[in-house]
């Protein structure tokens, strides 16, 4: 039989050709058909990286090289995939996770016409290739070719209705401070090259303990305002809510599997040089921290169900690196893939909620969905569980795991962690209880249109809900009966000096009796509060400024974007008045200028031009004589 590992090109191919056949005959097929090519390209995807996943798990990595990108004297950038247990971990997530929302969108997207149908789902599979692209690049040039890709397509996608004018600035706003974080990344591959001579990951890492340490840290924090602006930290977080302005399934696919997960990625693979730069792994700790809770207070007091997840995404990426900066590379990724589970669940789980709603998207307007749409409702229920941390799901297991870290690390870490999961479990359940309890608070031509979605999208729902219960048992901690089988895995890719040291049990204990106390009083405020008949969503005070995001947007507006604006404005103003005007002005000047007076040349008389002649020889003969060797 072929090495497997020789075919990793057909995973990211087939999503490519996908792209390349719903784009180019986006005209000609039908929806059914466009439909068909996306799920299967992805399908296909997935179906070789089970292969690739079982090839690494029993055999380890390889490194396979395809061309030679770039070959210059005394440099090379190989095209080359590595396939080992961090990619293949990331291929079952992003090739599994988005076949479930290829399927889901097929019923999500139906009244779209056939043109805009197929664009689409060519930007959907043109999303997963850059994704796949990313994880599989044994360099930083190839994985950056991915992480510019994800950024192309996520302007695509969240720009996807281009009619309306507010969607197209929401994507304009991700594409610019996307650019602004990749800016950083880039800097630090030009300095890699400059210092290494070369970006292969295993001819970087094995020259980072020979480097002075100043060197390192600045790499890796260039490093960083890179995975800031993909991963939406602070200060470059603030793309993501808007990014909510593309269709849901697509909300689902940035925020749960592919593009905000880029920077978790990139830091664990270049584990090596982060961990011998302590000042960016306290930095990156910090920030992580700062994050977590700020778009959780914001989450608190949103009234738009997709804002309220999409402050969700951003805090819980806050813990992921949190994770990352107290040295837990593993249970950063291994919070990666519970979120990729939960997170689109409750995606999907609100495109469906909105679907039913016939587009209300304002929770406010809600109310007492249950009974109308229970299935939908029980995989929400699930979903809203595991981002909690309800006890034994995937949320409660990969969350303990990064308390664990944090405590063993830091007590302050570990108590502002401690915050941000009772705000994540205080504004999940409060959007709960407003979504499908208490009375309907819309008119009564909206309850009659309330109806369960189609089994396209609620078996998709069925399956994440499924993962988001037992995906977690994959690492449950010992005292609990479980084995660390991830962190194992991973071990070949994500070396770290002494492994990650387990909790204490008390610790643990702690932890499970805080959770599920907590839990239970939170259920019960929330239910108390917001399952209710009548709801205005109006607040004062300091819930207005929360409601209000910290009026951070308005903060950029006013010392950023409004200043720069006005001196575009200037500077346009006066290359077009003083600067381009006068050399068009002054060209045009200097040819009248000139024709005038070399016309007095051309006088009609026979003696001027006679005594021009002779000059010019004399001239000519003087130039000769004083520049003669």
């Amino acid at each position: 039989m072929k090495n497997i590992f020789q075919l990793v090109w057909l995973v990211p191919l087939l999503p490519f050709a996908g792209f390349l056949l719903n784009g180019l005959f986006r005209k000609k097929l039908s929806k059914s058909l466009s439909g068909l090519i996306g799920c299967a390209t992805i399908l296909g995807a997935f179906a070789i990286s089970v292969a690739l996943f079982m090839e690494v798990k029993s055999s380890g990595g390889q490194v396979v090289h395809l061309f030679d990108f770039i070959a210059v004297k005394g440099f090379k950038i190989p095209f080359d995939f590595q396939v080992d247990a961090l990619s293949s971990l990331f291929l079952l997530i992003i090739t599994g996770v988005g076949f479930l929302i290829h399927v889901y969108s097929t019923s999500y997207m139906h009244e779209e016409t056939s043109d805009h149908f197929a664009r689409y789902f060519a930007y959907l599979n043109l999303f997963v290739f850059s994704m796949l692209l990313l994880v599989l690049g044994a360099n930083f040039v190839i994985l950056f070719i991915g992480w510019e890709g994800v950024g192309l397509c996520s302007y695509l996608l969240i720009g996807y209705w281009f009619k309306n004018t507010d969607y197209t600035n929401a994507a304009k706003k991700a594409f610019i401070m996307n650019r602004i974080g990749d800016l950083g990344f880039l800097l630090a591959v030009f300095w890699m090259i400059n210092q290494f001579g070369t970006v292969t990951f295993s001819e970087v890492f094995a020259k980072v303990g020979g480097t002075p340490v100043m060197i390192i840290t600045g790499m890796t924090l260039l490093l960083f305002v890179g995975a800031t602006g993909k991963s939406a930290q602070i200060p470059l977080y603030t793309w993501l809510p808007d990014a909510m302005a593309g269709p849901t399934p697509v909300s689902a696919l940035i925020h749960a599997a592919t593009m905000v997960t880029a920077g978790v990625y990139m830091i664990a693979r270049s584990h090596v040089m982060f961990s011998a730069a302590p000042i960016t792994m306290n930095v990156i700790a910090i920030i992580g921290l700062a994050t977590a809770l700020l778009a959780g207070t914001i989450a608190l007091y949103q009234n738009d169900i997709k804002k309220v997840l999409a402050y969700s995404t951003v805090s819980q990426l806050g813990f992921m690196f949190l994770a990352i900066g107290v040295g837990a590379y593993t249970t950063a990724v291994f919070h990666v893939m519970t979120h990729a589970f939960f997170k689109a669940l409750l995606f999907l789980g609100a495109g469906s909620v909105i679907h039913a709603m016939g587009g209300e998207q304002d929770i406010t307007k809600m109310g007492g969905l249950s009974k109308k749409i229970p299935v939908t409702y029980w995989t929400f229920l699930i979903g809203v569980l595991a981002i909690s941390g309800f006890p034994f799901t995937s949320g409660f297991v990969s969350k303990d795991e990064i308390l664990l870290a944090a405590f063993e690390h830091s007590k302050l870490l570990f108590w502002g962690g401690v915050a941000g999961a009772i705000l994540t479990a205080f504004y999940m359940f409060r959007l709960l209880n407003l979504t499908f309890f208490g009375k309907f608070r819309n008119t009564e031509e909206k309850a009659h249109h309330v109806h369960e979605s189609s089994a396209s999208m609620t078996i998709p729902l069925a399956v994440l809900a499924l993962l988001s219960l037992v995906g977690g048992l994959i690492q449950l901690p010992h005292i609990f009966g479980g084995h660390p089988y991830l962190n194992e895995f991973l071990a070949p890719a994500v070396k770290i000096p002494g492994g990650e040291a387990e909790g204490a049990a008390t610790t643990e204990y702690m932890l499970l009796g805080g959770t599920v106390i907590g839990l239970a009083i939170i259920y019960f405020i929330t239910r108390k509060l917001y399952a209710v008949d009548a709801f205005s969503g109006v607040y004062e005070g300091f819930r207005k400024v929360l409601a209000n995001k910290w009026y951070v947007d308005e903060i950029y507006e006013a010392i950023i974007v409004k200043p720069i604006r006005w001196i575009g404005k200037k500077v346009v103003l006066f290359t077009e008045n003083e600067v381009i005007d006068w050399i068009v002005n002054g060209v045009g000047k200097g040819v009248q200028l000139a024709s005038r007076q070399l016309r007095l040349v051309q006088s009609g008389q026979v003696g001027s031009y006679v005594l021009l002649m002779v000059i010019s020889i004399l001239v000519f003969f003087a130039v000769q004589f004083l520049f003669k060797k």
